[in-house]
């Protein structure tokens, strides 16, 4: 089969929304480019999943590239994708010159040769990502590893607001907690929870793509019986009393459902969320206390903001 490469020279802002896109119109893949990654100092105990090449990256702005195959319905996908790509303005997201490209790849190029830049990442205090082709030895006996595919979906810890995520994690996940993922993607924040001590998961998202991702990375990590994952939007007819919402999605929108996360949290729960550009912090908060939720803590990365909101009465 042959394949093109689809790129699209956006914002950082619109990354999240585009990635979306991409893998709902076929993607087989997504990559991200930020020129800002080369010239990142890490001070922090942090580091990378992948080596860089100044080569791929725009002086300004930030490529999006994914994978599609040429099949019959491939004009129709790429007319789907830039229509889209274009709609995103409708709803506040800067797009910046939001050009689309394409060139022809021969798959045996390409389906093997990228693996070579992907290398264990540790993304926090007790989580480490590790691509599955490689082979890697925990330095500590509290160290989880994450199994992933990058190439899977959406989501796997390369960027910051994942990342954010699984931090945010890491620090509020407590043994036999119930957790909610709104917003699923590729699985990883479920399967950080699991691997972190609690004793169950529901995730969902309306991409039935993601939907089986997270199944096949549920299955990968040995935890398929403890992620339940369902395709629905966002929390619409959902009831429960989960310990922990997670939600690594949009500001604009996060702040469509923080009614139903309250109503979704324990006395005492904690509504993480991350995937908002630092301009949008101050709507999400005011959203988020307009709920009735109290901001217990912030961070950043990259220009991206995680919150940890907690419910008490």
């Amino acid at each position: 089969m042959d394949w093109i490469e689809v790129c699209i020279h956006t914002t950082n802002e619109a990354v999240e929304a585009v990635s979306n896109i991409l893998h709902e119109e076929g993607a087989a893949g997504v990559s991200i480019e930020d020129p800002a990654e080369l010239l990142k100092e890490r001070p922090d105990k942090f580091g990378e999943m992948y080596s860089l090449d100044p080569a791929d990256y725009p002086e300004e702005g930030v490529y999006v590239k994914a994978y599609l195959a040429e099949t019959d319905e491939l004009p129709g996908n790429l007319k789907k994708i830039r229509s889209r790509v274009d709609e995103l303005s409708d709803f506040g997201i800067d797009i910046g010159r939001g050009t689309l490209t394409q060139r022809d790849i021969v798959e045996e190029s390409w389906a093997n040769a990228w693996k070579q830049y992907y290398k264990p990442v540790k993304v926090s205090d007790h989580i480490t990502i590790v691509p599955e082709w490689e082979s890697y030895t925990p330095e500590s006996s509290d160290e989880k590893i994450i199994k992933m595919d990058p190439g899977m979906a959406f989501g796997t810890g390369t960027h910051a607001t994942t990342s954010l995520s699984i931090q945010a994690l890491d620090r509020h996940v407590k043994k036999g907690d119930f957790i909610l993922d709104v917003g699923c993607g590729s699985g990883i924040l479920g399967i950080a929870a699991l691997l972190l001590g609690a004793s169950e998961v529901h995730a969902y998202d309306i991409d039935e793509v993601a939907i089986e991702s997270t199944i096949s990375n549920a299955v990968l990590n040995g935890v398929e019986t403890k992620l339940i994952a369902k395709r629905n939007s966002l929390l619409e007819g959902i009831s429960a009393e989960a310990d922990i919402i997670v939600s690594n999605i949009l500001a604009e929108i996060i702040v469509q459902f923080t009614d139903d996360a309250w109503n979704c949290l324990k006395e005492g729960g904690r509504f993480l969320v991350s995937g908002i550009i630092s301009e949008k912090q101050e709507m999400v908060e005011e959203r988020l206390i307009k709920s009735g939720f109290q901001i217990e803590s912030v961070h950043e990365q990259d220009d991206w903001i995680s919150i940890s909101a907690i419910k008490q009465q």
